[in-house]
């Protein structure tokens, strides 16, 4: 779910200066494979160095060849963010010396970038606001440092798998504000299907760019860069540290220093990694052996055909159609894969869609909680789920049954009806049948029937429950609540 129950007053933010922030997201894109070569970018669990060719490893006289699913995936997200896609794009090099860069620089976009000028809008307290996106482009990643030690070894799996770097503009101006633009910049690209999502295996990652300035004033401050935040969390933290360490500086008449920062998980504090650098720094000059990127317009206009119902679009038409709390709708549209299943639930149930909604947020998502499954790795389908719904909205099942039946269903795939057939669980409903079991409830209790006529009118539901107990559980509720409340006068 996106953050916005996250927002809350932190009385240290509440003095002379103005947070100002920009956010950078490295999101690596889902292909098959590498950005300029055909190795498999799924090397997660694989060995070191084992998804690597001579392209990727910067072998002399090797070239590299342009991934299309890259571009369009590209295109794709920024379409999603509002971004005006680029007629024609320069891919270029990024100078610089890294012993996990193998070619000693990185290819990547710079004056030419495929989409930029867009925008992504989140919630905060004072209403919707527009974060502007000040470019998306599309680059290769580099590989990975493992230390042991005092020896660091170098894993070039990673080398070449594309990347989605998406730059905002300095518009966001609390910790809250940024942890609510990184979750719905995070649902956007999982709803698109470029991005996984997954932080713990690093293919989103966050640097941040952060300054303070007066209020009132329309410059702005000496900013310093976060580099390589792979969590929420660690942004979060990370932020709250540095704008502490900043307004002290300030209060006492310093100069913050433009200097790229780290961020120390384990002491839980930022550390100077070199003096900023600028883009003259790297040495930007257009790749020689890519040509640059001519786009057609009729193809971005059949990416945009591809587009899904984005995610706060989605959440909007669950509170018009079907009269969802927004709450509710939130939770929904969180993932794109339970909304779908709730719809789909909802299109063929005859159970009201509020108590369609309570069990897909309240039962299905309690046994994914448990099991830690996902929606994909859960046997029940939409029909089956709604056949469960359909027998406790007839009254075959009640709805504690219900449960007890979509348990069963979730652990095996089996059908609400083939289940109650076979354990024998339909509903009581027989009027003499339940009138039996009524009457021996009560005289089995004749103190707590007196107790009830004296004024203890809140002991009908403990009869009820006996009634239950009576009937294992089978009895139509409904019917005993009457039964109960005719005898008990």
């Amino acid at each position: 779910m996106a953050a916005t129950e996250l927002f809350h007053t932190d009385d240290r933010h509440d003095d002379a200066y103005e947070i100002v922030i920009g956010m950078e997201v490295h999101a690596q894109l889902r292909t098959k494979s590498k950005l300029f070569c055909g190795c498999s970018t799924d090397s997660w669990d694989a060995p070191p160095n084992s998804h690597t060719c001579p392209v990727c490893l910067a072998m002399p006289g090797t070239l590299p060849v342009i991934n299309r699913e890259a571009v369009a995936q590209t295109i794709r997200a920024g379409l999603a963010l509002n971004c005006t896609i680029a007629t024609e794009a320069v891919f270029a090099r990024k100078n610089y010396t890294y012993p996990d860069l193998p070619k000693g620089y990185q290819i990547s976009q710079y004056e030419l970038p495929l989409c930029r000028n867009g925008w992504l809008e989140i919630d905060t307290p004072t209403g919707p606001r527009r974060i502007r996106i000040t470019r998306a482009h599309l680059e290769e990643d580099t590989g990975k440092l493992v230390h042991d030690g005092q020896v660091s070894l170098v894993d070039l799996n990673r080398a070449g798998v594309p990347l989605l770097e998406i730059v905002s503009e300095p518009d966001l101006r609390s910790v809250e504000e940024v942890n609510e633009y990184l979750s719905r910049l995070r649902q956007v690209l999982m709803y698109i299907g470029v991005n996984s999502g997954d932080l713990e295996k690093g293919h989103m990652r966050m640097e941040a760019n952060v300054s303070l300035r007066p209020h009132g004033s329309e410059s702005l401050g000496t900013k310093v860069e976060i580099k390589n935040l792979n969590s929420f969390r660690a942004v979060r933290n990370a932020l709250e540290y540095e704008i502490e360490r900043q307004r002290r500086i300030l209060a006492t008449g310093g100069q913050v220093e433009q200097v790229t920062l780290g961020w120390l998980e384990t002491a839980g504090r930022t550390y100077v990694q070199r003096s900023k650098e600028s883009a003259h720094d790297y040495r930007y000059f257009p790749e020689p052996d890519l040509p640059p990127l001519v786009i057609e317009p009729a193809w971005v206009d059949e990416l945009r055909r591809t587009l899904p119902e984005l995610p706060l679009a989605r959440r909007d038409r669950f509170q018009r159609d079907y009269g969802l709390s927004r709450y509710d709708a939130e939770v929904l549209v969180a993932d794109r894969n339970v909304a779908d299943f709730f719809e789909q639930v909802a299109a063929t149930t005859m159970a009201e869609v509020k108590t369609t909604a309570n069990w897909v947020m309240g039962e299905l998502f309690r046994l994914m909680n448990q099991t830690g499954k996902t929606l994909a790795e859960v046997p029940v389908t939409p029909a089956a789920f709604a056949g469960l719904l359909d027998l406790v909205a007839r009254g075959v099942i009640n709805a504690n049954t219900g449960k007890r039946v979509f348990e069963t269903m979730f652990r095996t795939g089996e059908t609400a009806e083939a289940i109650v057939a076979r354990e024998g669980l339909a509903q009581v409903s027989d009027v003499e049948v339940l009138a039996q079991a009524v009457q021996r409830v009560l005289a089995a209790h004749p103190q707590e029937v007196e107790r009830y006529r004296q004024g203890k009118t809140q002991l009908l539901s403990w009869f009820i429950g006996q009634v239950m107990r009576e009937t294992r559980g089978k009895a139509n509720p409904d019917i005993v609540r009457r039964m109960l409340e005719e005898r008990l006068k």
